[in-house]
């Protein structure tokens, strides 16, 4: 289970990356992020990078926020790509938390919904706080200064950060060499994800209020990447039920890390109810060892449902 997805530290300008097109739909791409989450590209240059790629409808999906969607329009207009304003949202599914629900065509200036992510940011900046606190009772020294940038910034602190401050810190590389840690990314999986020593809980929103807001702001409520959380075909079938349950509107069967058998499986369970199929290559920055490329998804030949997204 995840949240944010390890980045590396810059953006470099090349495009890499095989690109695959898509049958009935236009060319799109529905999830992508910003420096204004886990990305390592500013707005404009992830619209540009989209529009180089030959996307034609994008989706900036930030976590927890919409800062960037504006600056992402206007350079939408600039690159004659379309731009669905967007965010993912943390969420919590009993014992799972970080279930991501993805809100499209939100009305990205509501003062009330900017105020429900004001408080989802809220919930996750106290929990980055406590894993902070947990890795340092476990001894590690953190270097908070790119962290305390961020803040300034009024930018969201993921686990991918508070990670690299651990790793970075001078004063832990004797014990980083010893464990075994590569990277940071390494250091994340072993201390901050769910089950490991200094994970922590968010408390908010559950699912259900993720898609509430989201339909309260006049949005698209989609689950993000079913078998990115989850292993086997019974959880999602039984989780798209419950969310079907709760006023999910559909799932992103489409996905970079998806085989056949998942998309196949995923979207056979939407049609059935009558749900919208999107998807996406996720994209965080063109180094990333996963999410590096514009349109990196396989439909396998299914026509997506994007509904009012397209």
């Amino acid at each position: 289970m995840r949240d944010e997805r390890a980045i590396p530290a810059v953006c470099p300008t090349a495009l890499s990356g095989k690109l695959r097109g898509h049958m009935g739909a236009p060319t799109f791409d529905l999830q992508s992020h910003s420096t204004r989450s886990d990305g390592v590209c500013e707005p404009t240059e992830v619209v540009r990078r989209a529009a180089e790629a030959g996307v034609e409808l994008l989706a900036l999906s930030d976590h927890d926020t919409v800062d960037g969607v504006a600056e992402a329009l206007e350079a939408g207009v600039a690159h004659g790509i379309r731009v669905v304003p967007a965010t993912e949202l943390s969420s919590i599914d009993g014992e799972r938390e970080d279930m991501h629900i993805l809100g499209y065509l939100v009305e990205h200036d509501d003062p009330v919904f900017l105020d429900a992510l004001e408080e989802f940011r809220a919930d996750r900046e106290a929990r980055a706080v406590r894993m902070m606190d947990a890795l340092r009772e476990l001894g590690y020294e953190l270097d908070t200064a790119p962290i305390d940038a961020r803040r300034a910034a009024g930018a969201p602190v993921g686990r991918p950060h508070i990670a690299r401050a651990a790793f970075d810190h001078p004063d832990n590389a004797s014990r980083i060499a010893q464990e075994g840690f590569a990277n940071f990314s390494d250091l994340l999986v072993a201390y901050l994800i769910e089950g490991a020593p200094a994970f922590r809980r968010r408390t908010t929103p559950t699912i259900a209020e993720a898609i509430d807001v989201i339909h309260a702001a006049g949005g698209v409520a989609i689950w993000a990447h079913p078998y990115w959380d989850l292993d086997t075909d019974a959880d999602v079938r039984d989780s798209i039920g419950r969310y079907a349950e709760m006023g999910i509107d559909g799932v992103e069967a489409f996905y970079v890390t998806h085989d056949e058998h998942q998309t196949r499986f995923a979207y056979e369970e939407c049609t059935r109810r009558g749900l919208l199929t999107t998807g996406s290559a996720d994209f965080h920055g063109p180094e990333h060892p996963q999410f590096s490329a514009f349109r990196a998804f396989e439909t396998h030949g299914l026509i997506p449902n994007m509904g009012p997204i397209a």
